[in-house]
């Protein structure tokens, strides 16, 4: 189904279930203890399970160089092993063009950790202890670790990594305010609570992987690219997820060693990832270092924007897209934006949840700040006085909807900001330094296709098949509501099956373009089942109406079950597809706002988020309790990233030393205070069927610069290197020396 923006959500009927705060339908399973993940796969208790053997990763112990020697004897020999895996016995293997460096290294290493052997056994634990006695001699080569050192080597990334409108030079210097300023954010792990793991298992030449995925069709294509085998002789199957966010995009070493273990030793294979390997050996956020610059009439006008971007990847990687907000976000006539690429050794950088305006919108709205002292506007007016109804940088194209000044308002009135401090440092409680800080929020939406499989059953519920996936993000929930309402059935009517990809392909879950557009796959499948239950009860299919478990037409009412009384299932299967001019001709975004107090203490320059709050424009809002639930954990993140999160790098030896939960700082209960979230009523009928835009990211763009920015609303002390820690306020708070 091509994607008509004039369709309503439900022709002729309002919608029941959409919108309703609805409890995840798949939440007794999770409490219970039965839902089915990649490291324990157990629904059948089948022979998959029983005759499970398990695979232990040896990671390179180097940052780069090659193997010299490897000796596996000890370990082959070692009680309970079956096989030890290499490069060398693995036979050809290609790399797909998702995977940056090869997922098996071997002689050459290209980073610390890249898997080099899986040693499997009939435990867990023998696979472990004979890994130990393998001995490997490496020959190492200088890599290029270190960021900043390699800055100056960096280049273009690539034909549209670079932006110029107007002259922003000339702009700059004629510009009564100025703002240059710099800004670091260091490298970040997903840090998921479930490791990477894969359960592969051969019959023949077909292989099955149950594996933690959160593009299943990715998957499939890259993990039979790899072992040069058809695609359709390949099976994924991933029908829960415990968290990702961007980590389990692509196709990782844990799916790949599995299916080469168990094509080894002719059964299946175990293979899940330990913690200290997981950070070096799959992907993170890369570090990024930004120079901002804001060029301003008095009246606060914004005249000149420039930001660019330094991050490092891999040979034949991708830039940490930080300055994608700001080719949106602000007017100004004359403007400037560069991404530049360094080739480095470290670690794949790759997604991280909002990849680019994460790290962006934590420098930018800084320097918007940080502007807004200069010119003695308040924050939140400023942004106010830049807003725009268009693309900046292509005035033609307006935005489908942006109520980015509605959210600023709202969150201005609900947060009480008319009594922040307006000068830094100046409210106390007790030994506490009490602050206030904002920032804009901003991600984009986009539009993918996405497709379902929907069954009508003989018992008159219904099914739904698609290969989307649930990573904690309520999927489950929000498809069996669009099928409900699309159908006229009870939500408890309604099954709905994920994360196979023996099942139509669809949106998949990264990028906060998952919910929107698999719901619009179910809809479209939804649409071609009423047109099957229609004709097959001689009904007219237009203007039809599916309710409480009838359909209604010219004057009839018939049951939906009597459209299946001869004993033949129906089914329906279809995609939702856009017209490319569709974001040709519009800009497609989401918009909030996000405020936040902080108490800083005055001897130790301990730091203390109080409250915060975020105002969200994102279209309908399928389900308020799921979009709350991701809004309120992307917050978490922003306070993580703000404050504590950073990969330590070991600039001589290449590696993340703190590759693990006990040294990577991530927020905990206790960090955490009181959380409010408000969604404006927003549909966007330019956007979905459903008339929705992603909202799962959009929580965590802005959040980091609220909290910094509030801490030097407490302070005084304006830190410019994420995270913002107690040692770097130290060493300019007079308060806290």
């Amino acid at each position: 189904m091509k994607f008509d923006p004039s369709t309503t959500a439900v022709p002729g009927e309002d919608l029941r279930h959409v919108g309703q705060a609805t409890h995840r339908v798949d939440g007794p399973r999770k409490s219970t203890g039965t839902a089915p993940y990649a490291g324990e796969w157990h629904p059948e208790f089948d022979a998959h399970v029983r005759e499970a053997a398990y695979g232990w990763v040896l990671g390179a112990g180097i940052g780069k160089g090659r193997i010299a020697s490897m000796d596996v004897e000890a370990a082959r020999a070692a009680p309970g092993v079956l096989a030890v895996v290499t490069a060398k016995d693995a036979g050809p293997l290609d790399k797909s063009k998702r995977n940056t460096a090869r997922l098996l290294g071997g002689p050459a290493i290209d980073h610390y950790h890249q898997a080099i052997a899986v040693v499997v056994a009939e435990t867990l634990e023998q696979a472990r202890a004979a890994t130990a006695l393998i001995r490997v001699r490496y020959e190492t080569v200088s890599g290029r670790f270190d960021l900043a050192a390699e800055r100056e080597h960096a280049k273009i990334a690539g034909d549209d990594a670079k932006t110029e409108v107007g002259d922003f030079d000339a702009a700059f210097v004629a510009a009564p305010v100025q703002l240059d300023a710099t800004y670091t954010t260091p490298d970040e792990s997903h840090a998921m609570m479930e490791p990477h793991a894969t359960l592969a298992s051969w019959e023949g030449d077909r292989l099955t992987v149950w594996t933690s995925t959160q593009m299943v069709d990715w998957c499939r294509t890259d993990l039979a690219a790899t072992l040069k085998m058809p695609k359709e002789k390949v099976r994924v199957r991933s029908p829960f997820i415990g968290g990702g966010f961007g980590g389990k995009l692509f196709l990782r070493a844990d799916a790949l060693l599995a299916a080469l273990a168990s094509r080894a030793v002719g059964r299946p294979v175990r293979v899940g990832l330990h913690r200290p390997l997981i950070a070096n050996n799959t992907t993170h956020r890369p570090a990024t270092i930004q120079r901002i610059r804001l060029g301003a009439e008095k009246d606060g006008r914004l005249t000149a924007i420039a930001h660019e971007s330094w991050s490092g990847d891999q040979p034949e990687g991708q830039p940490e897209t930080a300055v994608n907000q700001t080719r949106l976000l602000y007017a100004g006539a004359h403007r400037r934006t560069a991404m530049y690429l360094a080739e480095m050794d470290l670690p794949e950088g790759n997604s991280m949840r909002a990849p680019g305006e994460a790290p962006g919108m934590a420098a930018l709205e800084v320097a918007m700040d940080e502007l807004a002292e200069r010119l003695g506007i308040d924050p939140v007016e400023l942004r106010l006085r830049n807003d725009t109804d268009v693309d900046p940088e292509h005035p033609e194209r307006r935005f489908t909807q942006r109520r980015l000044a509605n959210c600023l308002r709202e969150g201005a009135e609900r947060f009480g900001w008319d009594q922040r401090p307006t000068k830094p440092g100046l409210k106390r409680e007790g030994r506490w330094a009490i602050g206030v800080g904002m920032a804009a929020a901003f991600r984009n939406h986009m539009l993918m296709k996405s497709a379902a499989r929907v069954r009508l059953l003989l018992d008159g519920s219904v099914v739904v098949e698609t290969d989307m996936t649930d990573i904690g993000t309520g999927s489950y929930t929000i498809l069996a509501q669009t099928a409900a309402d699309l159908l006229g059935v009870p939500l408890e009517r309604v099954e709905v099956k994920l994360g196979d990809s023996d099942w139509p392909v669809s949106a998949g879950s990264g990028g906060q373009f998952g919910a929107a557009n698999a719901t619009g796959g179910v809809y479209a499948a939804c649409v071609k089942l009423r047109d099957a239950i229609a004709r097959k009860l001689g009904l007219e299919a237009e203007g039809a109406e599916f309710i409480d478990g009838e359909v209604r037409s010219g004057g009839r009412r018939l049951a939906l079950a009597d459209a299946v009384k001869d004993g033949e299932p129906l089914t329906a299967e279809d995609g939702i597809e856009y017209d490319e001019s569709l974001s040709k001709q519009w800009q497609h975004s989401t918009f909030g706002a996000h405020f936040v107090e902080v108490a800083v203490h005055v001897d130790t320059a301990e730091i203390r988020v109080r409250r915060m709050l975020a105002v969200c424009a994102a279209g309908r809002i399928l389900n308020p309790v799921t979009a709350r639930s991701q809004v309120i954990g992307a917050m978490t993140m922003g306070v993580g990233a703000a404050l504590m999160e950073e990969l330590a790098v070991d600039t001589k030896l290449g590696l993340f030393i703190n590759h693990d939960l006990a040294g990577y700082e991530v927020p905990v209960h206790a960090d955490i205070p009181e959380q409010e979230v408000v969604f404006l009523d927003e549909p966007d009928t330019m956007a979905s069927p459903l008339a929705a835009k992603g909202i799962a990211e959009l929580g965590l763009c802005g959040a980091a610069a609220a909290v910094a920015n509030a801490v030097y609303n407490a302070t005084g002390v304006r830190v410019r290197d994420y995270p913002v820690t107690l040692d770097k306020l130290i060493a300019q708070w007079p308060a806290a020396a």
